[in-house]
């Protein structure tokens, strides 16, 4: 029986959330983890989810539909919900979750009324310095994520050639970095131990990490074996010479 009611994943951009929100759906069993809230506008949740419009509904009515409707999408009838939430949204989520559930006096108390049992996965990535490049690079270039084949998986503007760009990797590095802080205080304050997972643990071994993590939940880890990762890594030449002449310029540390 599983421990758990849902699974929410508490993470920042270039991480390998999606990497694991893909495994986890590919299992049957994991619910199917995404970014539902991860505008900062009601309508545009509404939009996302095909809620239909309510007319004359208040605030907390057309949050209930949305929140049913993100139960069932990030279910799937697996039995568990799964949830990405990334940092730059989660103060907004929190606001309008405390508008759905205004009696539970914390935010910890707020999730467990709307999504039962949790378990919280803090994923990590490190060496900040690599998350950084990852992110200015797919920004600049538009592609986010390849599949295991090389074709694009996601691509959010045309392409064009990357530039090596000392001043955005630096401010980058200090935003993963700002982002983990308000993670780790939030989970203090909240007093909540989440499941840690760095990126390093999950990209070299992804079946063996979603395996731990299924045990976590309570659900059989042999859910895991026939899964096969569905994006690949998008480090390349260009990325390894971006971090070796960002450490130069800088003389940083592996963790940033």
């Amino acid at each position: 029986m599983a421990k758990y009611d849902s699974c929410v994943i508490c993470t920042s951009p270039r991480s390998g959330s999606t990497l694991l929100c893909r495994l986890m759906a590919a299992t049957g069993v994991a619910g199917n983890p995404e970014s539902y809230f991860h505008r900062l506008s009601i309508e545009a949740w509404r939009e996302d989810l095909e809620v239909g419009a309510v007319p004359g509904a208040s605030e907390r009515e057309l949050l209930a539909a949305i929140f049913k409707a993100v139960i069932a999408k990030g279910s799937l009838e697996t039995g568990l919900f799964g949830l990405r939430l990334q940092r730059h949204s989660f103060d907004f989520f929190t606001e309008k979750l405390a508008v759905l559930y205004p009696s539970p006096a914390t935010d910890a108390l707020r999730f467990q009324a709307a999504f039962g049992r949790t378990l919280f996965v803090h994923l990590t990535r490190r060496d900040k310095i690599g998350q950084a490049v990852s992110w200015v690079k797919a920004e600049q270039s538009g592609l986010w994520h390849l599949a295991p084949d090389g074709t694009e998986l996601e691509r959010l503007s045309p392409h064009r050639d990357p530039i090596y760009d000392a001043g955005e990797i630096q401010a980058c590095v200090k935003t993963m970095q700002d982002y983990d802080r308000d993670w780790m205080d939030w989970f203090e304050a909240q007093d909540i131990e989440p499941l840690r997972i760095t990126y390093d643990a999950l990209s070299e071994n992804p079946v063996a990490t979603l395996r731990d993590l299924l045990g976590r939940l309570g659900l059989d880890p042999h859910a895991a074996s026939s899964v096969t990762p569905g994006v690949r890594k998008l480090a390349d030449a260009t990325s390894e010479d971006w971090v070796a002449r960002f450490r130069s310029q800088f003389d940083m540390s592996a963790s940033g």
